[in-house]
């Protein structure tokens, strides 16, 4: 891992199914392959996992033997972003490409890091969310340096945008360094325009009561039938959230019960009860909005109940983004992407969550585009890489207009 692959290894270390090599050997299939074959789960969202240190180390060397400048940013201990730069002439507009390195879990994969091609799709973990993206840039900032652009073609590739976004989060705060005019967010969108995500919010709802010997109801206060009422309500006010549509590419906010803890044994009355909501936003709904309706229904569920015990607790919370649409990069994007699938390109939004809500937020004009597949955190994950290449292109096409 970590190495050069000729192009008789490559052979020898995939399976193909129905396909030539000719069909599948390209510089972009060979970088996914290696971006593949590298552990980089998370680790912290799975304890003890790898991490994002050796795959920073390849691309780095990627990129150096690319002609590439590698920059090294330390985010955390063993976790660096590296940023790739292909430097222009100067006096031109920087164009900054975002992507992460680190993955969720292997658990339940067949063979995850083992990069399998079939059908024209790539398959491991990672391939799809997001390494495929992440090649494709890298590629694309390979042939700026060659393209004779005055302005500089950034690749950032970060850690931990699968939790809490570290690497990014580093990056903003470096931004001057780089002055990007535009970005880029390479996250699978299907090969569509996406201008628009949600956000979300993460809260703890505790409710209290009185143990008691389950023979004694006099004495005892249930805490989880107190959580069944506020259970209840949350689940109307998602009701009301879905059937009120805000957004015309993101429709309404949306609330789920992700886990709930309560309760010691079966003849107790429990004095604790926990539940874990994430509440989804989208653009015009704020984080504090979204906690004041939530304190609001526990307030309801007290009143007239003089037992009613309960705590709201805010936990990591992330805006939505949304960027607008006769920006400049949008228009570029629009009009490549349109030139690469030779269809009409309308823009739209995705559901998921992502790094440009940060850039954009720090002022950079953003978007996100990317390439098709499926499986992202689950046990079967491809990438389609024919749209890998259109990506490619498209990355390209777009720094040799802005970057002048």
């Amino acid at each position: 891992m970590g190495g050069e692959v000729s192009r008789s290894e490559f052979s020898d270390r995939f399976l193909f199914e129905g396909l030539t090599e000719m069909d599948t050997h390209t510089e972009l299939t060979d970088l996914l392959a290696d971006l593949v074959r590298i552990d980089s789960v998370n680790p912290d969202l799975i304890a003890g996992a790898r991490g994002e240190a050796e795959i920073t180390v390849f691309i780095a060397a990627w990129a150096t033997r690319a002609g590439l400048e590698a920059t090294i940013q330390e985010v955390a201990p063993g976790r660096p972003n590296v940023i790739v730069t292909a430097r222009g002439s100067g006096g031109g507009r920087n164009l900054l490409l975002n992507g992460h390195m680190d993955t969720v879990g292997l658990a339940g994969m067949a063979a995850p890091l083992d990069p399998r091609i079939a059908d024209g799709r790539m398959y491991g973990r990672g391939a799809y969310d997001m390494k495929a993206g992440l090649a494709a840039s890298l590629i694309a900032a390979r042939r700026a340096r060659g393209a004779g652009l005055r302005g500089d073609v950034i690749v950032a590739c970060v850690v931990d945008e699968e939790v809490a976004s570290l690497g990014t989060q580093a990056l903003v705060r470096e931004l001057a360094r780089w002055q990007p005019a535009a970005a880029i967010v390479a996250e699978p969108t299907e090969m569509a325009l996406a201008v628009a995500h949600k956000g979300f919010a993460w809260f703890d709802i505790e409710t209290f009561g009185v143990a008691a010997h389950g023979s004694r109801p006099h004495l005892g206060v249930d805490a989880i039938m107190k959580m069944g009422r506020v259970l209840a309500a949350l689940d109307a006010h998602d009701r009301a959230l879905q059937a009120r549509p805000t957004h015309r590419h993101l429709g309404g906010g949306s609330l789920h019960a992700g886990v709930i803890q309560g309760g010691q044994e079966l003849s107790s009355y429990p004095a604790y009860c926990k539940l874990q909501v994430e509440r989804r936003t989208v653009p015009g709904e704020s984080i504090d909005l979204a906690e004041a309706q939530l304190q609001a229904i526990l307030d309801e569920c007290a009143r007239g109940d003089s037992a009613f015990s309960a705590r709201l607790t805010r936990g990591l919370a992330r805006d939505p983004f949304e960027v607008a649409e006769d920006a400049s990069i949008v228009q570029m994007c629009r009009e490549h992407l349109g030139r690469a699938t030779g269809r009409p390109t309308e823009v739209g939004g995705v559901s998921y969550w992502a790094d440009s809500a940060l850039l954009a937020a720090a002022g950079v004009p953003t978007v996100l585009l990317g390439p098709t597949g499926a499986g992202a955190h689950a046990a079967e994950e491809w990438v389609d890489l024919a749209s890998a290449e259109q990506c490619a292109d498209i990355y390209a096409a777009v720094a040799r207009e802005l970057c002048g």
